[in-house]
């Protein structure tokens, strides 16, 4: 596969497909539709080291994440997951028990993700878009924890992020009733960015991928530290001086915000390099 990056993408031979449809945009597909794109441990694994690489390519700005077929992805392989339960198996290994990587629902990251969300979105699926930076959704979408219905709970990192973006009294019915949504609820709870039909869901998101990777790569990584910071801290202000401290004085120290406010003055489209954060 051609790339236009500095270093080649991981090999993802379980789980992912990689495309590059849009300068600095990487698309990264979710690709076992027959099991509706369920995440085995070793599917996992891809994605993680899908998601180091992103922040670590100076040529990559952003990325779309989608899936094959009817669904998103519906969550944690549960047959996997039943396996892991038995009594001669390792408790140490059991899955939902805390591996050696940080899932989507829980990276913090440099670099925005966008969910590209084109149909069932459950358990562990619905837990990625709880934690992407943009969400747009196929009209034929549907968003759902339904984990208390099978004894097990959304432990991926999606509660405390979805009180903070829906409330605690939507993210309660949402969590604790275990029952799916729509996309237009989702988008009325502020879950989802955008509706669109389901033909347009990976075009709509590739827009707003390529919009963003126009930017200053640097100024990409600081702002969007700057809003998770916000997310994550209580107090406005001290989230504001930590990324001051951090990502805006390593800003201050690059290429970028030198060569963009001389693109300004001279009227001109910037020539970005790539991100020193």
């Amino acid at each position: 596969m051609s790339h236009p990056t500095t270093t080649p993408p991981p090999p993802t031979p379980v789980f992912l497909k990689l495309s590059f449809p849009a300068p600095r945009v990487v698309l990264v597909r979710m690709d076992r539709p027959s099991a509706l794109n369920a995440m085995s441990t070793a599917a996992q694994w891809e994605m993680d080291s899908v998601w180091k690489w992103l922040d670590d390519e100076p040529n990559l700005s952003v990325a779309i994440l989608t899936g094959t077929g009817r669904a998103f992805s519906a969550g944690a392989d549960l047959k996997e997951w039943n396996n892991s339960m038995a009594a001669d198996a390792d408790p140490s290994k059991r899955m939902g028990n805390a591996p050696a990587f940080k899932p989507l629902s829980r990276r913090l990251g440099k670099k925005p993700v966008i969910a590209a969300v084109n149909g069932l979105a459950m358990g562990g699926g619905c837990e990625f878009v709880a934690n992407c930076d943009i969400v747009v959704a196929s009209e034929e979408a549907v968003f759902g924890l339904p984990e208390v219905k099978r004894g097990v709970a959304p432990i991926g990192g999606a509660l405390p992020r979805l009180i903070r973006t829906m409330g605690l009294q939507r993210a309660t019915e949402f969590a604790l009733m275990g029952e799916p949504i729509s996309a237009q609820k989702a988008h009325e709870w502020g879950l989802v960015n955008k509706v669109v039909s389901k033909e347009k869901v990976v075009e709509e998101a590739i827009k707003y991928a390529s919009a963003i990777a126009e930017n200053s790569p640097d100024a990409i990584i600081c702002t969007r530290a700057g809003l998770r910071q916000g997310w994550e801290t209580a107090a406005v202000e001290r989230a504001v001086e930590i990324t001051l401290e951090r990502e805006f004085a390593e800003l201050q120290k690059g290429e970028n915000i030198l060569e963009g406010l001389k693109a300004f003055s001279e009227k001109r489209k910037p020539l970005w390099k790539g991100s020193r954060l």
